[in-house]
């Protein structure tokens, strides 16, 4: 079967934009179709400055909304990467193998990094070395696919010129992945500020709905989300010219399985359009929600799911990585 991989940082609460652009396609095609890994990826999240607790609580918190959300493990493996050593074993031979220039090459460093010295705060070196991490992630298992937004797709080039290096240096010790970008809601927009992406991270404001918001919440920032000044009430799906509006059609689309271009021609008001996207997102998210509820009063269940499912991928993972140390020329240990 093909493998998958793919992971979620547990650096803020889950959003909308999380589950239609991944996460519900994780749970209703990947783990149906493949041999699918999902982790909670919380070594990334101590590349900048964070709160221990915090991210323990996220942590937790992504897994239990992950197996809310429709993710079986029964049909998929659930875990946390900081439980399978692998990850950072590997992670430094690829250090070894990738150059100073590609990590300071990536936009997503260049962006960060700049955000940190904006705040007067100091680069972590893990925020530049962390596509490496990424890599060894993706590269441990097999893996054939890689499911991503557009964001991400430059990590994914490098870790497939990280493989192919190796291979060629050491012999061939790992699969090239290829990343998969889905084709409906990949790229969910905050609701005040249409031309950047609905992030966990950075927003906590009325832009970002969470998977956990409550559905008067949902309204309230649905009703109030940006739309474009100085064209009208025309419902018109153009992301160049109408980012707002364009928004909310993806985000109805994309809970309706309908096509954004198509809708545009039934909405004559930004009103009308933006009632029906909040009761959409609330029927959507009610029984993620209600699943939630019930795993939170069974937490034994969700430690049973991720310490199973670190002990499953720690077996996919340490012959594989094994075999890069003997590789690479390391002692194979007594």
């Amino acid at each position: 079967m093909t493998r998958i991989f793919s992971g979620v940082k547990p650096t803020g609460h889950l959003t909308l934009g999380n589950y239609l652009g991944a996460v519900r396609r994780w749970a209703f095609v990947d783990q149906q179709r493949a041999d699918a890994l999902f982790c909670v990826v919380d070594l990334h999240a101590l590349t900048v400055d964070h709160d221990p607790g915090r991210v323990r609580r996220l942590s937790r918190q992504a897994a239990t909304l992950l197996l809310a959300s429709g993710l079986d493990p029964e049909l998929c493996t659930v875990f946390v990467q900081s439980h399978v050593d692998e990850h950072a074993r590997l992670s430094y031979l690829l250090e070894c193998v990738a150059t100073d220039g590609e990590m300071r090459r990536m936009i997503q460093y260049k962006e960060k990094a700049a955000r940190e010295r904006e705040r007067g705060g100091s680069v972590r070196l893990s925020l530049l070395t962390y596509p490496v991490l990424m890599a060894a992630d993706i590269l441990a298992y097999g893996t054939d696919e890689v499911p991503v937004g557009d964001d991400q797709t430059q990590h994914v080039e490098l870790t497939r010129d990280l493989a192919v290096r190796f291979n060629q240096r050491y012999g061939h010790t790992f699969v090239v992945p290829r990343a998969v970008r889905p084709e409906v809601g990949a790229r969910v927009m905050n609701l005040q500020e249409p031309t950047s992406k609905m992030g966990k991270s950075d927003d906590v404001g009325p832009g970002v709905v969470y998977l956990l918001d409550e559905p008067d919440a949902v309204r309230k920032k649905i009703m109030r989300a940006v739309t474009d000044s100085g064209s009208g009430q025309d419902v018109v799906y153009d992301r160049e010219a109408r980012p707002g509006v364009s928004n909310l059609l993806e985000i109805l689309a994309a809970c309706e399985g309908g096509n954004p271009e198509a809708l545009s021609g039934v909405y004559e008001s930004y009103g009308a359009l933006k009632k029906d996207t909040v009761e959409a997102v609330v029927e959507l998210l009610r029984p993620v929600q209600e699943r939630h509820k019930q795993l939170c009063a069974d937490p034994a269940y969700v430690e049973g799911v991720l310490r199973d499912g670190a002990e499953k991928a720690r077996g996919m993972a340490r012959p594989r990585v094994d075999a890069a140390y003997r590789a690479i020329g390391l002692l194979a240990a007594g």
